[in-house]
């Protein structure tokens, strides 16, 4: 008869079971097991990875402005403009999208100083000129291109010709997403695709798991996410048979990405059936809450609905969150013609909205981990296109950045005095990804994939990190 096994002779025994147990719950976390990102990435496509540096964001809020927004009318003051009002630009005009080629335009609306840093913003945006002090302009953006397609290409992947992954989509590649249950790259439509189509956020060469998936605007945020099964219990057959054919088809054939993203996907979409609706019903959101938004006022409300969503999403854990303009009866931000009308319709849809996010992000201590993007493909011309219109101008515009770790109640950057060209510390689409990977903790030129027989990248052979702008 065997003598019975004392406590203490049981705990020194199993003590290195206990620790494998806890080892294996750490395997099972690629930042852990520090597996390389293509074995994390059968694994899980969406598991969280370290960044390359300590990062100082975590997520981003791309606030898209659709067609392009005049930087003269907007955030850059160009008071030669009314000297020299109604009279022929003194300067040497490069063709123009449409060569047009008008008189000078003095900006219909006045500048006014605001915040500690005393920058100056137009009346067009009044409410977030309240909140000036957190942002970081750059008035020194240029683009390669002056036609929507292309331009908006290149705004979103660094590339002038579809195919290529869009940013979205190499941030979650870079970094995955903490949230288990949504999508790590979401668009929220608010009625209006770019010229280019769904292919601004494609993942391109990047693996399908990392492109961005659209919620649209009221009930059905997501097309075919509704349940066919009769019940829950039915779908969970469902996908369990789904998920042992495919371990059988990998059994057979081989690993293959391809079949480990589809059961991923089958099993975040099972989890989005719960989670969508949870997200996008605004219930526990307090009443003061929904008007900082604009949420009770016809003008803004779809805009800060969706500015309220990508509050709770960022919320969520997920990574990148871009938001599309909505239809204000007029063009979005494309004014060819009626420059007041176009631009005062456009402004008052967003401007309570965006404020109100900033305002909501930075009360909860979010503005600090979340970078927030304003800006459109390119900026417009100092001259008039017909009567009262402008045409593009990819040679000097502005865009604009918050928290994550910019310097906020800062310029940076300069055009001319009519604000047509970039003359002082340029910026080009490539530094401006740079510096928001940087920001995120992600070396652009490491952030690589291998494809058509070479290491690409977001920023191509392109790109530097924007020092000044960071605090």
């Amino acid at each position: 008869m065997r003598p019975a096994l004392s406590r203490r002779r049981m705990l020194a025994t199993a003590t290195t079971g206990f620790g494998l147990t806890a080892l294996q719950a750490l395997l099972a976390d690629p930042a852990f097991a520090g597996l390389p990102v293509s074995a994390a990435r059968v694994r899980d496509p969406l598991a969280v990875l370290p960044p390359h540096r300590t990062p100082r964001a975590k997520n981003v809020i791309f606030l898209y402005m659709d067609g392009g927004p005049s930087q003269v009318d907007t955030f850059d003051p160009k008071p030669y403009l009314e000297k020299e009002h109604g009279q022929p630009i003194k300067l040497k005009v490069p063709p123009t999208q449409f060569d047009n080629v008008g008189k000078v335009l003095k900006s219909p609306w006045e500048f006014k100083r605001y915040g500690q840093s005393g920058i100056p913003v137009s009346e067009l945006f009044p409410n977030v000129a309240g909140c000036v002090d957190d942002l970081c302009l750059i008035r020194s953006m240029v683009s390669e291109f002056s036609e929507h397609t292309n331009a908006n290409y290149f705004f979103h992947s660094g590339h002038g010709q579809q195919g290529r992954p869009s940013m979205g989509a190499w941030f979650t590649y870079g970094l995955g997403s903490e949230s288990r249950d949504l999508p790590g790259f979401v668009v929220l439509n608010s009625g209006m695709i770019p010229p280019g189509g769904m292919d601004c956020f494609n993942s391109g060469f990047l693996p399908a798991s990392y492109q961005g998936s659209l919620f649209k605007a009221g009930k059905s945020a997501v097309a075919d996410l509704d349940r066919s099964e009769r019940t829950a219990e039915a779908q969970v057959r469902k996908l369990d048979l789904v998920r042992s054919l495919d371990q059988e088809a990998g059994r057979l054939n081989g690993t293959d990405d391809r079949v480990e993203a589809a059961i991923a996907g089958y099993e975040l979409a099972f989890r989005m059936q719960t989670a969508v609706p949870e997200l996008m019903s605004l219930k526990g959101e307090s009443a003061a809450t929904q008007a900082l938004y604009g949420l009770n006022q016809k003008h803004t409300e779809l805009y800060g609905r969706q500015c309220l969503i990508a509050r709770r999403l960022v919320e969520r854990g997920v990574r990148f969150v871009e938001l599309l303009c909505h239809s204000v009866g007029v063009d979005r931000w494309d004014q060819h013609s009626n420059l007041k009308m176009g631009h005062e319709r456009n402004a008052a849809a967003v401007d309570v909205p965006i404020a109100g996010l900033l305002k909501d992000l930075k009360s909860r201590g979010l503005l600090d981990e979340t970078l927030v993007v304003w800006g459109g493909e390119f900026g417009r011309t100092p001259m008039a296109q017909g009567a009262n219109g402008r045409d593009h101008n990819p040679y000097g515009f502005t865009m604009w950045m918050a928290g994550g770790g910019v310097k906020g109640g800062s310029i940076y950057g300069a055009t001319d005095e009519y604000g047509y060209y970039a003359v002082e510390n340029k910026v080009s689409i490539h530094d401006l990804h740079a510096t928001m990977l940087h920001l995120l903790g992600m070396d652009h030129k490491r952030l690589t994939y291998p494809f058509s027989g070479r290491d690409m990248r977001l920023t191509d052979v392109f790109g530097e990190v924007i020092q000044p702008l960071l605090a």
